[in-house]
């Protein structure tokens, strides 16, 4: 593990990880007294990390296997399958047909016929207060949500307008920005294909800016969570995220009523064993991600996170309201850039915790 300086502000980031790591460790392996609380971290970290691990040790006590075998699923992909192109699709499900339609509400693990994990769902995972700070920053990037906004479905889905629609709450203001420091600083790659130029907001200015330690501050807490969901989703992954300095942030806010949706679609610049983490909170009911190469539909409300390999799950969301997203995705681009080793697949240890985190 690469040490972090105790006076960079990642240091508490990496702090309730391992807290978060060690509460996970004791409720899988029914050990009392649960690990006692960091003096680094204040109260609402605090409650917010034991709300986390009991969510996650719930979810790892609920695995689902599926017939799939993860590792030929990508082997048998496009470079960059989108998910979006319906004739790939179909041949997909031709070659790994679903065995079943299932709709999961509790917090669940599931797995491919090896083991694999591929998506962790933990619903009522974010506490109220993280919700409402969320909800603020969300406030405060207005002006950037607004001019993300573009009129071309084809190569820029994620900005197109139609996908949007204004709030009856006037402070929300609909959009689609990333606002990922090193991102744009190296490894930065477009949405779309030549000659379009594909999805590139300009929000990199406004980082470096008066304004950009602000945006930044605002998204401490909820990075902080993602990335201590990570630490027991995928540890080798983990440290790989945090040599990054949770720069590979992508944030995005979806604002849509009536029934609209997110359409169906994969992140192919992802890695593929990766975990994509998605949170997704608001105003909102009959939230539902369908992972429709899976066969799987998960109830999908406010205070929501999903960890998936979003390169893998074609995935979209469905719901009445107004809703807004943070998604923290693993840039395939960046870690090559800083020389991070691909990890291997994450897989699911039906092991004593007890013994495995004391040994």
């Amino acid at each position: 593990m690469t040490p972090i300086p105790t006076d960079w502000a990642l240091h508490t980031t990496c702090i309730a990880a391992d807290f978060v790591h060690q509460l996970f460790a004791c409720h899988v392996g029914d050990r009392q007294p649960l690990a006692s609380p960091p003096l680094a971290l204040d109260v609402p970290t605090m409650l917010a990390c034991r709300q986390l691990a009991r969510v996650l040790a719930d979810a790892y006590a609920n695995p689902i296997q599926l017939d799939l075998d993860m590792i030929r699923y990508n082997e048998a992909l496009d470079k960059r399958s989108t998910g979006r192109i319906t004739k790939h699709e179909d041949a997909l499900l031709q070659k790994f047909p679903c065995s079943s339609q299932q709709l999961l509400e509790k917090p669940s693990v599931l797995m491919d016929s090896g083991g694999h994990i591929i998506l962790w769902y933990l619903p009522d995972t974010i506490s109220p207060w993280i919700q409402a700070e969320m909800a603020a920053a969300t406030v405060g990037m207005g002006y950037l949500l607004k001019t993300s906004i573009t009129s071309g479905q084809e190569s820029n889905w994620r900005t197109f307008s139609g996908h949007f629609h204004m709030s009856d709450c006037h402070l929300l203001t609909p959009g689609c920005i990333n606002i990922a420091p090193c991102w744009f600083q190296q490894g930065r790659e477009p949405y779309g294909f030549p000659p379009t130029g594909g999805f590139t907001p300009e929000v990199s200015a406004m980082l470096k800016g008066e304004g950009g330690p602000k945006v930044i501050l605002s998204m401490q807490r909820s990075a902080l969570l993602a990335s201590a969901a990570l630490r027991v989703m995928h540890p080798e992954l983990y440290w790989a995220l945090v040599t990054t300095q949770m720069k590979l942030a992508r944030w995005a806010m979806e604002n849509e009523l009536d029934g609209m949706q997110c359409p169906l679609h994969r992140d192919p610049r992802s890695t593929p064993e990766g975990f994509d983490v998605m949170t997704s909170v608001g105003h909102y009911c009959d939230g539902l991600m369908t992972l429709s190469n899976l066969g799987i539909q998960l109830r999908y409300n406010s205070s929501a996170m999903v960890g998936c390999s979003g390169h893998i799950v074609r995935h979209g969301v469905t719901f009445r309201g107004d809703r807004f997203m943070w998604a923290w995705f693993m840039r395939d681009s960046l870690h090559n850039f800083v020389g991070t080793p691909r990890s291997e697949y994450a897989k699911y240890k039906d092991v004593d915790w007890d013994v495995s985190v004391s040994a």
